[in-house]
Protein backbone atom coordinates (compact mmCIF):
# COMPACT_ATOMS: atom_id res chain seq x y z
CA UNK A 1 0.00 0.00 0.00
CA UNK A 2 1.42 3.36 -1.03
CA UNK A 3 1.52 5.68 1.96
CA UNK A 4 1.88 9.43 2.30
CA UNK A 5 4.99 10.14 4.36
CA UNK A 6 6.28 13.68 3.77
CA UNK A 7 5.15 16.00 6.60
CA UNK A 8 4.68 18.89 4.17
CA UNK A 9 2.33 16.82 1.99
CA UNK A 10 0.39 15.60 5.01
CA UNK A 11 0.03 19.18 6.28
CA UNK A 12 -1.19 20.29 2.84
CA UNK A 13 -3.73 17.47 2.81
CA UNK A 14 -5.07 18.54 6.22
CA UNK A 15 -5.25 22.21 5.16
CA UNK A 16 -6.82 21.81 1.73
CA UNK A 17 -8.41 18.36 1.74
CA UNK A 18 -12.12 17.70 1.46
CA UNK A 19 -13.52 16.21 4.67
CA UNK A 20 -16.01 13.48 5.29
CA UNK A 21 -16.61 12.22 8.80
CA UNK A 22 -18.55 9.64 10.73
CA UNK A 23 -18.60 8.69 14.41
CA UNK A 24 -15.69 6.24 13.85
CA UNK A 25 -13.44 7.91 11.31
CA UNK A 26 -12.64 11.18 9.55
CA UNK A 27 -11.62 11.00 5.90
CA UNK A 28 -9.70 13.78 4.18
CA UNK A 29 -9.06 13.64 0.46
CA UNK A 30 -7.22 15.68 -2.14
CA UNK A 31 -6.29 15.03 -5.73
CA UNK A 32 -2.83 13.46 -6.00
CA UNK A 33 -0.27 15.96 -7.34
CA UNK A 34 0.47 15.30 -11.02
CA UNK A 35 4.20 14.97 -10.36
CA UNK A 36 3.41 11.91 -8.21
CA UNK A 37 1.57 10.07 -10.96
CA UNK A 38 -1.97 8.69 -10.96
CA UNK A 39 -1.54 6.27 -8.07
CA UNK A 40 -3.21 7.29 -4.84
CA UNK A 41 -1.63 7.29 -1.40
CA UNK A 42 -2.99 6.91 2.12
CA UNK A 43 -1.90 8.12 5.55
CA UNK A 44 -3.28 6.66 8.80
CA UNK A 45 -3.57 8.96 11.81
CA UNK A 46 -4.34 8.18 15.44
CA UNK A 47 -3.81 11.13 17.76
CA UNK A 48 -2.68 11.11 21.36
CA UNK A 49 -6.30 11.36 22.51
CA UNK A 50 -6.54 7.69 21.52
CA UNK A 51 -4.22 6.68 24.36
CA UNK A 52 -0.75 5.23 24.56
CA UNK A 53 1.40 4.00 21.71
CA UNK A 54 -0.05 0.50 21.84
CA UNK A 55 -3.62 1.79 21.38
CA UNK A 56 -2.63 4.25 18.64
CA UNK A 57 -0.80 1.53 16.72
CA UNK A 58 -3.80 -0.80 17.07
CA UNK A 59 -6.09 1.88 15.69
CA UNK A 60 -3.79 2.44 12.71
CA UNK A 61 -3.65 -1.33 12.04
CA UNK A 62 -7.45 -1.49 12.13
CA UNK A 63 -7.69 1.45 9.71
CA UNK A 64 -5.08 -0.12 7.41
CA UNK A 65 -7.09 -3.35 7.17
CA UNK A 66 -10.33 -1.45 6.55
CA UNK A 67 -8.62 0.49 3.74
CA UNK A 68 -7.40 -2.76 2.18
CA UNK A 69 -10.90 -4.24 2.30
CA UNK A 70 -12.29 -1.06 0.70
CA UNK A 71 -9.84 -1.21 -2.20
CA UNK A 72 -7.41 1.51 -1.08
CA UNK A 73 -5.33 3.36 -2.02
CA UNK A 74 -7.68 5.06 -4.43
CA UNK A 75 -6.28 6.12 -7.81
CA UNK A 76 -5.94 9.86 -8.22
CA UNK A 77 -6.46 10.70 -4.54
CA UNK A 78 -4.32 11.25 -1.48
CA UNK A 79 -6.42 10.17 1.50
CA UNK A 80 -5.96 10.63 5.25
CA UNK A 81 -7.87 8.27 7.55
CA UNK A 82 -8.12 9.73 11.04
CA UNK A 83 -9.25 7.44 13.85
CA UNK A 84 -11.81 8.54 16.40
CA UNK A 85 -12.11 7.05 19.89
CA UNK A 86 -14.66 4.36 18.98
CA UNK A 87 -12.56 2.83 16.18
CA UNK A 88 -10.59 0.49 18.49
CA UNK A 89 -13.72 -1.34 19.63
CA UNK A 90 -15.76 -1.21 16.40
CA UNK A 91 -16.74 -4.36 14.56
CA UNK A 92 -15.12 -4.77 11.12
CA UNK A 93 -18.47 -4.49 9.30
CA UNK A 94 -19.29 -1.31 11.19
CA UNK A 95 -15.89 0.18 10.35
CA UNK A 96 -16.22 -0.79 6.68
CA UNK A 97 -19.59 0.95 6.50
CA UNK A 98 -18.20 4.08 8.20
CA UNK A 99 -15.23 4.14 5.82
CA UNK A 100 -17.47 3.87 2.75
CA UNK A 101 -19.62 6.71 4.08
CA UNK A 102 -16.57 8.88 4.84
CA UNK A 103 -15.10 8.24 1.39
CA UNK A 104 -18.41 9.18 -0.21
CA UNK A 105 -18.61 12.43 1.77
CA UNK A 106 -15.00 13.27 0.93
CA UNK A 107 -15.66 12.79 -2.78
CA UNK A 108 -13.45 9.72 -3.33
CA UNK A 109 -16.18 7.14 -3.91
CA UNK A 110 -19.72 7.52 -5.17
Amino acid sequence: MRTLKAPSEIDALFKTGRRGGTDLIVVLSAITPTRRGPQGRVVFVAGKKMGGAVMRNRCKRVLREAARRAGGPWDGYDVALVARLKVATAAPAELDSALREGLRKAGVAS
